[in-house]
This record gives C-alpha cells, sequence and structure tokens, in this order.
C-alpha cells in the first residue's frame, strides 16, 4: 500500500486541527506541518507516519507513543474511542455504569476525564477512581459497583512517551475477540470530536472503594510469622501507596523503598525502561537490600499489576524469574487447598500443569495475557511468565501485582520462620516434578521486517533438532486444532525430555519473543542434599537452555 502524497496529509494534518480540542498537540503539529511544507524530509516522514492510517483499537485497547495524529494518544484519539466504547454498550443493551480508572503517565488523568464527559454524553454514569491507582483498582471496583464496563488509563511498563487506553466489559474482565472488533468498528463510525456529546465530567469516588479493595486484598493472608525485612520500589508507579497500606494491614513492618522511585513520575528518570523485566530496572531496589541485609526484593511495574521479586544468594542478589514465581504463588494455594481451575499462558513453565495434576485439580493452558486468563471458568489462580499473577479472581480477574506481592512476603516469611528461604521451597518444588527451567531469547527492533522474516523462516524451514534435542512436533499456533486455541502468530515446537520451545512476536512492543523450558529430573535419594542434587540438575538445564537458543537464533536468522 502507498503512502498518501504530501498535499493529502497535509490536507490530513489541517483537519485534524480543527477538530483537535487540546491545543498542545494542535501546536505540536502546525509546526510539523510547517516543516513539511517547507521541504523538510524529517517532518514530511514524521507526517506520513502520524497520518498514514491508524492507532489499531484490539484487545489490549489502544497503546501508542503521545502525539498528534490517528497514529498517537492525544485527546481525539480517546474520545472517538470513548465514544466507540458507549455506542457499543448501548447496542447491546448494557446497564449499569462505566468506572474509569488512571495512572501517573502524562495525559492520563486528562484522557480519563475525556472519557468520563463522553460516557456521560452518552448517557452512561461515569465514576473515576479518586486519584492515579493501580490497574487492579479498576479491576475490582468494576465488579464491586456493578459497572458495565470500565477503562483503564495506562501504558503499564511502556517507555515515558508512551500512554495506552485498557477497556473491560461488566465481569471484570478485559475484552477479547469478537467484542475488540466490534468496538472498533464503533470507533471507526465516529465523525468530527466536536460533535460528539459530552456531559458533566462524571462522580469521583470517595477512598471507600479503594480501601474496600485494599482490604479485600490483605485478607488473602491469614495470622502468620511476619518476621521479614523487605525492599520495595513501586519503579515511579503507582503501586506504592496500596502496597504500603496492604502490607501494614497483614502485620508486616513497612517495606524499606527505594527513595529515588518511590514517588510517582512519569518521565521514570531512573530506568532506561520502567518494566522490573529489563537489564537494570531492579538494580537500585537490589542495591539498597544488599546494605541493608534484607530478606526479599519485591517491585511492581509502573500500574502495579505485575509484580517482580529478588533474592539474596551467596553470589548476590538475583531476580527470580516469573515461573519461579509462578510456582512459588500457585504451590502455596494448592497446599492452602484452594480448588478450581489453574491456569497459565503457552508461554509459560508447564510446571504448573503438573503441579496442578498432582494435586488433584483442572489445569488449563490459554493464549498469551490475561484477557484469556481472567476468563477460564472456575479460576483459583492464573498467572503468565511476564510477571503477572491472578491469586484472587474471585474479586480481580486480571493480574494484581498488590496481591501477588503480598502473598509472596507471607511465603517468604513462613519460610524464614522455619530457617528457610523461597530459594529453599523452589529446591522442594524441583525434587517433587523435576527442575523446569525456562529462559528468553528476546530480540527488540527497530524494522519490524526482521520479525516477519524470521516468522517466514521458521516456517519454511523448521528446525528438526534444538540443542540436540529432537522436534518431536511443531504447532503452527496461527492455525491451530479444531477445539484448540483461537488462531495467534506463533509457533511452538515440542522436543523430546519435555523440552518446549514458543516463538512469537509480542504483541505491545517491537520485539520477537522466544520462550524456551527444558524439564531435568532431579536425582537425589532419601538421605541426599536436595540442595546439592536441584543444582546439579540446574547446571545440566543450563546448558541445555544454552544449546536451544544458539540453534534456535540461528534457525531463525537472528
Amino acid at each position: 500500500m502507498t503512502r498518501p502524497d504530501l498535499a493529502t496529509l497535509l490536507d490530513l494534518a489541517r483537519a485534524w486541527t480543527a477538530d483537535d480540542p487540546d491545543p498542545a498537540t494542535r501546536a505540536e503539529l502546525d509546526a510539523v506541518v510547517a516543516a513539511a511544507e517547507a521541504g523538510d524530509a524529517a517532518a514530511q516522514g514524521d507526517l506520513a507516519d502520524r497520518f498514514d492510517g491508524t492507532l489499531e483499537f484490539g484487545t489490549a485497547g489502544l497503546r501508542g507513543a503521545l502525539g498528534a495524529g490517528p497514529r498517537r494518544m492525544n485527546r481525539v484519539v480517546v474520545t472517538r474511542a470513548a465514544a466507540g466504547l458507549a455506542a457499543y454498550l448501548r447496542g447491546t443493551g448494557a446497564r449499569g455504569g462505566v468506572v474509569i480508572g488512571y495512572d501517573a503517565r502524562h495525559n492520563s488523568d486528562v484522557f480519563a476525564r475525556d472519557t468520563a464527559e463522553v460516557m456521560t454524553g452518552a448517557g452512561f454514569e461515569a465514576h473515576l477512581l479518586p486519584a492515579p491507582l493501580p490497574t487492579p483498582v479498576l479491576a475490582y471496583a468494576i465488579r464491586e459497583l456493578g459497572c458495565a464496563a470500565g477503562v483503564m488509563v495506562t501504558a503499564s511498563h511502556n517507555p515515558p512517551e508512551d500512554n495506552g487506553y485498557k477497556v473491560y466489559l461488566g465481569d471484570g474482565s478485559q475484552i477479547v475477540a469478537p467484542v475488540d472488533a466490534a468496538i472498533a468498528a464503533q470507533i471507526a463510525a465516529v465523525g468530527r470530536v466536536a460533535d460528539v456529546p459530552r456531559g458533566r465530567p462524571g462522580r469521583v469516588l470517595g477512598e471507600e472503594v479503594v480501601d474496600r479493595y485494599l482490604d479485600t486484598t490483605a485478607a488473602l493472608v491469614a495470622d502468620g510469622p511476619r518476621d521479614l525485612d523487605i525492599v520495595y520500589t513501586p519503579l515511579h508507579g503507582v503501586g506504592g501507596t496500596s502496597v504500603a497500606a496492604v502490607l501494614e494491614t497483614a502485620g508486616f513492618a513497612a517495606p524499606r523503598v527505594v527513595e529515588q522511585q518511590e514517588q510517582p513520575d512519569p518521565d521514570f528518570p531512573t530506568v532506561a525502561f520502567p518494566n522490573p523485566e529489563e537489564p537494570g530496572a531492579m538494580d537500585l531496589a537490589m542495591e539498597l537490600a544488599a546494605r541493608v541485609d534484607a530478606d526479599l526484593v519485591v517491585a511492581n511495574d509502573p500500574d502495579a499489576d505485575r509484580c517482580a521479586a529478588a533474592v539474596p544468594t551467596p553470589q548476590g542478589w538475583r531476580m527470580l524469574r516469573g515461573d519461579e514465581v509462578g510456582a512459588l504463588l500457585a504451590d502455596h494455594l494448592l497446599r492452602s487447598g484452594r480448588e478450581g481451575t489453574y491456569a497459565t499462558s503457552l508461554v509459560s513453565s508447564s510446571l504448573l500443569g503438573t503441579m496442578a495434576a498432582a494435586a488433584g485439580q483442572p489445569y488449563v493452558e490459554t493464549l498469551t495475557g490475561f484477557k484469556w486468563i481472567g476468563r477460564v471458568d472456575g479460576l483459583a489462580f492464573g498467572y503468565e511468565e511476564a510477571l503477572g499473577y491472578c491469586c484472587d479472581p474471585e474479586h480481580v480477574r486480571d493480574k494484581d501485582g498488590v496481591s501477588a506481592l503480598l502473598l509472596l512476603c507471607d511465603i517468604a516469611a513462613g519460610a524464614k520462620a522455619e530457617g528457610r528461604t523461597l530459594l529453599d521451597l523452589l529446591d522442594d518444588i524441583a525434587r517433587r516434578h523435576g527442575l523446569h527451567a525456562t529462559d528468553q531469547l528476546s530480540v527488540r527492533v527497530e524494522d519490524l521486517g526482521v520479525i516477519t522474516r524470521a516468522m517466514q523462516t521458521l516456517r519454511s524451514t523448521p528446525p528438526t533438532v534444538l540443542g540436540g534435542l529432537a522436534v518431536e512436533a511443531v504447532d503452527d499456533l496461527a492455525a491451530p486444532p479444531a477445539g484448540g486455541l483461537p488462531p495467534t502468530e506463533g509457533l511452538r515446537y515440542r522436543l523430546a525430555e519435555g523440552a518446549r520451545v514458543v516463538v512469537r512476536p509480542s504483541g505491545t512492543e517491537p520485539k520477537l519473543k522466544c520462550y524456551l523450558e527444558v524439564v531435568v529430573p532431579v536425582e537425589a535419594g532419601p538421605d541426599d542434599d536436595v540442595a546439592d542434587a536441584v543444582a546439579a540438575a540446574r547446571i545440566v538445564a543450563a546448558g541445555r537452555l544454552d544449546a536451544v537458543r544458539t540453534d534456535l537464533a540461528a534457525a531463525a536468522g537472528l
């Protein structure tokens, strides 16, 4: 498809400016237009990038860089999204209000107010959360207030120049297909923003709904040991106040908070990417933990729907993988007798399925994303390896970094009281179920064509051996078997000895993500040292993962 010519782009930009209610983005676009008219090639390219299509509304809602134009996040795009959502709700006969939350990113509060005015203008009651708050508070409030839908203005852990718009329906779960397409069609039918009816700014909720969320979360843990020295960082996000309140209510001493990252800051000045998974993001927290000889480091991403953790080892502090935290939480809940379906995504470790089967509980594997996990019938616990955990599906049908953090602290404190650590508990799990070691090959690209070519290569010339393990089956997830998972772009390789590889493009970032897993039995008799046996298995697993990673990169041409 050819891009519009310069004259067309200039016409589109002028029409946009005439309809834009935001003086900041109008001025921004006027400057780009002036430079483009003067022959500036970079400005002409910028203009084409802003107006060659629209920001796609999908199952993740909207997410993109802030700025003027239909391919950016701005008040025009948000107003149209809100109007489209309202039209969809009216068309389905939905009853109840719409609750709106927002984080501390640039313009999040503005986008939330615009959404509230559009909802009241469409005849819906709009409820605004009282402050920048974690995403799980919004997910909780939808069900608690009996709303028809919810909107969370957040870009989660994306870079500071981004913002986003996440939509939930009345069951408290994120939208999935075909609802996303139906809403997108209504958005496309919205005309001029100036013609969208606007009403009152909505009702700002009191602190009561937040307090109920905090009390409900704190009640997830029973009385028990509370001697635990905790270091915490909200990564410049909105989780700090909620985490402090929940820990206090549950009986823990106040955590030591990383001072440089304690207050919400939309520029995220101390991290390259505000994602605890990214290299360096947790360095300040682990440095503080080492100085004070803490027991545990915990962190949230900026909207506090994810939870990360780090633990001390003889070689220094190390991050726990998402699969390790998921196994610890699941083991705790299974041992506590929680019944129901345990669910995880197809890119997460297969260990959860093994654990659930051993406890006689159902297990379900879903597509990547909590929009799928949160919809599992009878869900008791769900997680995905990207640090997302649903520990209280009765109240929050989404990932919740606050409740996961509290449960992890409860587990760590109980282990400490017995002279043990979270690493000891992981060794116990490996002894019972085999060591399930996971890793990633993640390639961030400037040119999305790199991802397309890699997927084409893997489809046309699939590897037969990875890391010395035979490829026993290949599943093209874009065309899964009837009755299986919904189609999605990705490939899954089932290897010998229980190993597995999943390759998929990221849904939110310009990355190709490859998820690797090997399973190594832990050979330990009743009198053997479990830690030594697990350590030996880890050495074997590390070698296998390295070999799989090397062969996969070569097979994909990366």
